[in-house]
């Protein structure tokens, strides 16, 4: 399986995705790696790299670099020697499975639509993350691909959800629900209302509104939503999370008697930790285009991207892309 990575991607440049991307063939013995960008940054990062991984990790040489702060349509359309739009190109003709990136996301769903093109029948892309909750996870969609949404577009993001949940979570029948400001059957917009209407009549196990204090106690296994109200969502839990573990740190350290008490709290704090931590989760998937393209976070090190590459590899094998084409055929 050859999986195209973004070599210049994310905040860290190519020594974390280098590092990430070892670590991942070390991991999986089936994985052939093309790291895209600049060759003189990469190839010194692989020197010493065992003589088994080397020999399944290549470099394509792309030596324009997209920008966190750049204009995503304008930069995958006027940068086409990119190591974002090569990497993308790839995926395209079949020389690569999928592709994983860190970079520019409203670029890497500008390049999605235009270079790898949309599933027959999808008219917007969604990012999918699986949040951890209580008792398992919630598949959350959209995350930021399409900021406004129409209900069509959120019924497609249900099929979507649906089909990742059960192919790739592996919830045997997930319940599905819109995000909106209230469970009653009178609250959201007339686009949350036209959604409902339509997922309602299409046979999924739609289970209503849910609110976003529903989301952490597993009320439903997907939910859907626009991007705009998806990406505001994540943001706050990983905030949340990370605030939540400073202040007990900080906390602890002014404090005698609970020292001794964090010797024992340590193993189930990092164990909480680990649980909530994105670079766990590695990679967002963009559901609705032709190719398997996994975005990593921005501050993504080397942990988070072998675990995106993890996804991408996994999506890859239960022929994600397929599944969800025929969902919506």
């Amino acid at each position: 399986m050859i999986l195209a990575l973004d070599a210049m991607g994310g905040d860290h440049g190519p020594s974390e995705v280098c590092r990430g991307a070892i670590s991942a063939c070390e991991e999986h013995p089936d994985l052939e790696l093309v790291l895209v960008g600049q060759s003189s940054d990469i190839e010194p990062l692989l020197a010493g790299v065992s003589r088994d991984v080397s020999g399944r990790i290549s470099i394509v040489h792309a030596e324009e670099r997209i920008g966190m702060d750049e204009h995503p349509t304008v930069a995958i359309r006027k940068k086409r020697r990119s190591s974002l739009r090569v990497a993308m190109e790839m995926v395209r003709s079949g020389e690569a499975s999928g592709c994983v990136s860190a970079g520019n996301t409203g670029a890497i769903v500008a390049g999605g639509v235009l270079v790898v093109g949309r599933i027959a029948g999808i008219d917007r892309p969604a990012l999918g993350v699986a949040l951890p909750t209580l008792n398992k996870y919630t598949f959350l969609l959209d995350v930021g691909a399409t900021v406004r949404s129409k209900p069509e577009n959120l019924f497609q993001f249900a099929h979507m959800g649906n089909v990742y949940s059960k192919k790739i979570l592996g919830v045997s029948e997930p319940q599905v629900a819109l995000l909106a400001n209230g469970s009653e059957e009178i609250k959201g917009d007339e686009v949350i209302a036209g959604a409902k209407t339509l997922i309602k009549a299409s046979g999924l196990n739609f289970s209503g509104y849910v609110e976003g204090d529903d989301i952490p106690y597993s009320r439903a296994d997907v939910v859907v939503c626009d991007g705009f109200s998806g990406n505001v969502v994540l943001k706050f839990a990983e905030g949340l999370m990370s605030a939540v573990y400073s202040i007990l740190k900080e906390e602890m350290g002014h404090r005698i008697m609970p020292k001794f008490g964090m010797v024992f709290m340590i193993p189930m704090m990092k164990d909480l930790w680990a649980r909530f931590n994105y670079e766990k989760h590695g990679g967002t998937p963009l559901l609705g285009v032709n190719g398997i393209v996994v975005k990593a976070h921005g501050r993504s090190k080397a942990p988070a991207i072998t675990n995106a590459l993890r996804v991408a590899r996994n999506f890859v094998l239960q022929n994600g892309v397929e599944l969800i084409r025929e969902e919506l055929g």
